[in-house]
């Protein structure tokens, strides 16, 4: 019993939208967040008929040539149907009204609004009303009783109440709902409906269950699941028959019941996974049209009303299981049911799904032509596949359209134009320095574009005549032929295509990406892992992203490749999982202006290449936040890390931008998703963690061999190192020493002795004590580094650096190079410049590490040897571990004192001028002791003389603390 999902069309703006049928069947009529009622011939339709009802319009129904309908102005209008005239006002309320319905015979309508209150009003005398009472919260639905004594509502108060009509009073209230505060707000709309013609069951959705209530008792007799729903249902509604109950969910499932039995006949999942939210049978019964949160509007056609023909269907694909499909039609679905037993006597051999019914085999049918077809069985199991999402140019809007963007990037924008007066193309640059604007005729139907500060990059799609053609305007060009054309191969379209610097990348529907230069010259080609969805480039970085897998259940599998396309072309990120927001899909890929890969899902979370812990991505921004209304967005057109700017376009009730008029950019703020960025201590770890990570590009830049802004780099640092020293306050004032000690260790050897002072002042003298320790550390590790830098060769390659193409305006200030250009031989102009060792004793610079042997002999000087550097033996594993060991306070005092202690004894052999220092030492008080230590120490590790102060306290500190401890 196949049923056939037809391709979604566009019906209405983002937001909730319903649908119903005429009678006869005839026409398809919807209503949405545009404020427009809008009547379908069928599905094909490409000119449907349209009433305006208002701003808004939240619901409607048909009946008896009327169509009601509930707008935004507070209003419940009639029209008459199909001429859509305007035939008066049924009835006001104080707020907006949520949701209306006919009653069986259509003498009557009911209408349920957020000001908590029911109306029913009689059609022919809009005068007579009845006002029921009594909900505490906005009135999600209404329905019904076939015999018009009753009608059900439920609420965002989490109640579903029945009403006796002529009484106006509450006949049972169940509290099955969550509660809420607005509709808008709501868990699930809770679409009740009333089984036609006689009435007996009224169908409750609650989470992912539909409760059926027994007219009369209202007892709750039975409940109709399927373990593969995992959202909430939205909406349910009856077939004309009465038999068979149809739900969509919050999660886009759709799925229909057999009442009697209370098994799932049907299963189909939308496209996409957005939110079903309208819901009407066809009066034949086999036909469902559903309407979504995104304005789209689907058809499921060939659907069976009866069980029969279930089992016929199912009969030609096992011929072997007929009994046991007869069994499962009627219900038998017990512990004593043969097909339970024979499950579990043979659990490998057959498998039972949780709705009873047997697995289908090739229960899911698509292929790349299909456009949206797919195959619905009714006992489809286990996951459903996701559509594919179609290749799209980032930064343009849909093609369907006749005024669009084709290209909005931070170098200019490309408009198409495409209706009855024009078909053109017109080039606008941001900055006219670098080229003046350009109209072009687009007689060969472009649809696909890319600007950079170099060319026009243009594709149009093939037809059976024609092959698709790439077409490139080099405006930069110094010759005069500034257009080249490539004709594709035959059956090879443009799927996307971009700029980089000298280069232009395109890629193809048989899974091909071919590069050219920015004249035309053809310089690769391979094959891509999976069909392109996107690309992007940025200097010599090529990104792209392609289909790596079938998703399931509304997942997009993404795959990535970063590729360096310089002359040495390699490749950074290789087919690794692009991560998205969970049931959502790429909307913009592109990089920073300083050339940090970045893309944005259609849940508006902005991610951003984190170079520094192994290319993963961080989300940056969540634009949707900062949206209004759940129907608002931002179209991203660039993102900058310094200044740190998500530069886009505020949407309001739409996903794009108009074209005219020229939509004005706003700039939105980053903010990492961290745990508590309420707390002071939540929001200095973000914008620490933010400032790291969004001058990562500094290393990028100077790896390579831009010039880099050196004052941009200094106030980062400065920043992030302020950061940490607020943070290192607030730990000393909370009392977590240890936490105090994990953000010095961050900190540069140059901060650490101000966290001393302040743990000093603060009186923490075990926390200074271990923060003298970690700034001793810190110097030796500065000290060996420099070291090593020093034993390294220097190599120098003819010139060195390059000017930085991306830098921001304003940042024009020459700095040091830092990369090194490649020539065609590096060994030709590579010379060392390794610095000569110099010799023990010698008048050259001392040695930062000098060997501390106070009771050893001196070492008479050296002469000096100019010209050949003499390389000192290697000194023994036990030299190497004491030439490691701090100096004590009696070496650094025997070295100052040594001459004075020489020049009373001339005759004094070494042994004994060590005796007599140590004698004099020994006379010093502690405190002159320390203060000796201290400042020697002071000058080993270059620290600020008014560290040596710090140090100094500490210590005094530190004696009277053991003093005390000792002899009390």
């Amino acid at each position: 019993m196949p049923c056939e999902r037809k391709p979604m069309r566009y019906g209405h703006s983002e937001g909730h939208t319903e649908v119903c049928f005429d009678e006869r069947g005839r026409f398809i009529v919807t209503c949405g967040n545009d404020g427009d009622v809008r009547i379908w011939e069928g599905l094909d339709d490409d000119d449907p008929k349209f009433i305006t009802v208002g701003e808004k319009a939240y619901s409607l129904a048909l009946k008896n040539g009327k169509l009601v309908t509930a707008g935004s102005n507070n209003t419940v209008q009639i029209h008459t149907f199909p001429d859509g005239e305007p035939d008066g006002i049924l009835t006001r309320f104080t707020t907006n009204a949520t949701h209306v319905t006919f009653n069986s015979s259509g003498s009557r309508v009911a209408a349920g609004s957020s000001d908590f209150m029911v109306k029913v009003v009689e059609v022919s005398d809009s005068s007579q009303q009845k006002t029921l009472r009594g909900h505490e919260a906005p009135v999600l639905s209404v329905t019904f009783d076939p015999k018009d004594d009753f009608l059900a509502s439920s609420s965002c108060d989490g109640s579903v109440v029945v009403w006796n009509i002529e009484e106006q009073t509450q006949v049972i209230s169940w509290p099955l709902l969550q509660k809420t505060n607005d509709v808008t707000n709501a868990k699930s709309l809770c679409r009740l409906a009333w089984q036609p013609r006689a009435g007996k069951f009224l169908a409750v959705p609650v989470d992912t269950k539909v409760h059926l209530y027994e007219r009369g008792s209202w007892d709750h007799v039975s409940t109709l699941s399927d373990d593969l729903l995992t959202q909430p249902i939205n909406v349910v509604t009856w077939s004309p028959c009465g038999r068979f109950l149809a739900a969509g969910s919050v999660g886009g499932s759709l799925t229909v019941w057999d009442a009697n039995s209370k098994l799932c006949v049907e299963r189909c999942k939308h496209e996409k996974g957005f939110t079903v939210c309208g819901l009407a049978w066809h009066p034949s019964g086999g036909q469902i049209a559903y309407t979504d949160t995104e304005g789209c509007l689907c058809l499921l056609d060939g659907l069976s009303t009866s069980a029969s023909d279930a089992k016929d269907y199912d009969a030609l694909f096992d011929d072997d299981d007929d009994d046991d499909d007869r069994l499962v039609d009627e219900g038998l679905s017990g512990a004593n049911s043969p097909v339970k037993k024979r499950e579990d006597e043979d659990e490998d051999d057959f498998l039972m799904p949780a709705t009873g019914r047997v697995r289908n085999r090739g229960a899911f049918l698509d292929d790349e032509n299909s456009l949206g077809h797919e195959i619905c069985y009714s006992t489809f199991y286990g996951p459903l596949p996701t559509h594919p999402q179609k290749a799209f140019q980032s930064g343009s809007t849909p093609a369907h359209l006749t005024h669009r963007f084709m290209m909005w990037n931070s170098v200019g924008i490309v408009r198409g134009y495409n209706d009855e007066q024009d078909n053109a193309v017109d080039v606008e640059f941001h900055d006219t320095a670098v080229h003046h604007a350009m109209h072009l005729t687009n007689s060969l139907g472009h649809t696909v574009a890319d600007l950079s500060q170099e060319a026009v990059l243009l594709a149009c799609p093939g037809t059976d005549e024609l092959a698709s053609k790439l077409q490139c305007l080099h405006f930069s060009s110094w010759d005069t032929n500034k257009e080249w054309m490539v004709d594709l191969p035959s059956g090879e379209d443009v799927r996307a295509l971009c700029l980089g610097r000298g280069w232009a990348a395109v890629a193809t529907s048989v899974q091909m990406l071919r590069l050219f230069s920015i004249g035309g010259v053809q310089r690769e080609v391979f094959s891509l892992p999976g069909a392109a969805v996107c690309m992007a480039a940025h200097g010599e970085q090529l990104m792209i992203v392609y289909h790596r897998a079938t998703g399931f259940d509304g997942e997009q599998a993404l795959g990535v490749q970063l590729l360096q396309l310089g002359r040495r072309k390699r490749q950074i990120i290789n087919g690794e999982p692009l991560p998205l927001t969970l049931r959502s899909h790429l909307t913009w890929l592109g990089f920073t202006a300083e050339g940090t890969p970045c893309y944005v899902d259609s849940d508006g979370v902005v991610r951003m290449l984190n170079r520094s812990l192994g290319n993963t991505w961080t989300p940056v921004c969540h634009t949707r936040e900062t949206c209004k209304s759940k129907s608002d967005h931002y179209w991203v057109v660039g993102v900058h890390e310094n200044p740190q700017q998500l530069r886009c376009i505020p949407c309001k009730g739409s996903r794009y931008p108009p074209t005219l008029p020229r939509p004005a950019v706003a700039i939105l703020p980053f903010k990492l998703p961290l745990c508590q960025t309420s707390t002071e201590k939540g929001q200095m770890e973000e914008q620490f963690l933010r400032s790291v990570l969004f001058h990562h590009h500094y290393g990028f830049l100077s790896s390579s061999g831009y010039e880099v802004d050196e004052d941009g780099q200094t106030r980062s640092q400065k920043e992030q190192q302020e950061l940490l020293m607020k943070m290192f306050a607030l730990s000393c004032k909370l009392e977590r020493e240890f936490r105090a000690v994990e953000l010095a260790e961050l900190m540069t050897h140059n901060v650490v002795p101000l966290a001393i002072r302040y743990a000093s002042r603060s009186r923490r003298m075990a926390l200074a004590q271990r923060l003298s320790e970690l700034a001793l550390e810190k110097s030796n590790q500065v000290q060996e580094e420099e070291e090593q830098d020093e034993e390294e060769p220097e190599y120098s390659v003819g010139k060195v650096g390059r000017a930085n193409p991306f830098k921001l305006a304003g940042s024009t200030k020459p700095s040091a190079p830092s990369g090194q250009p490649r020539v065609t031989n590096i060994l030709d102009n590579m010379t060392s410049s390794r610095k000569s060792a110099p010799l023990a004793g010698s008048a050259g610079k001392a040695n930062k590490a000098p060997v501390l042997k106070p009771l050893a002999p001196r070492p008479k000087p050296r002469s000096k040897v100019p010209k050949q550097p003499e390389v000192p033996p290697p000194a023994s594993p036990a030299e190497n571990t004491e030439n490691k060991r701090p100096k004590t306070g009696f070496q650094l005092w025997l070295e100052e004192n040594r001459k004075n202690i020489v020049a009373d004894h001339p005759d004094m052999e070494e042994t004994d001028v060590i005796k007599d220092a140590m004698g004099r030492f020994r006379t010093l008080s502690a405190d002159e002791r320390l203060v000796r230590t201290t400042f020697k120490f002071h000058q080993i590790l270059n620290l600020p003389k008014l560290s040596v102060v710090i140090f100094s306290f500490i210590s005094i500190i530190n004696l009277a603390f053991w003093y005390s401890k000792t002899f009390h």
